[in-house]
């Protein structure tokens, strides 16, 4: 689930980055993004 997250937001960034929509909104979504994937990979090392 929160790779989908991480995938979908990841997208949105390249798309928006690439096209230059939104300004600092495209930074806020790589923000949104990586929040996820911290998360998966510290719960991911505490169930080891």
């Amino acid at each position: 689930m929160l790779w989908a997250i991480f995938v979908i937001l990841m997208v949105l960034w390249l798309l928006g980055f690439a096209f230059h929509v939104a300004g600092g909104f495209i930074h806020i979504l790589v923000v949104l993004a990586l929040i996820p994937l911290i998360i998966n990979l510290v719960a991911g090392r505490s169930r080891a």
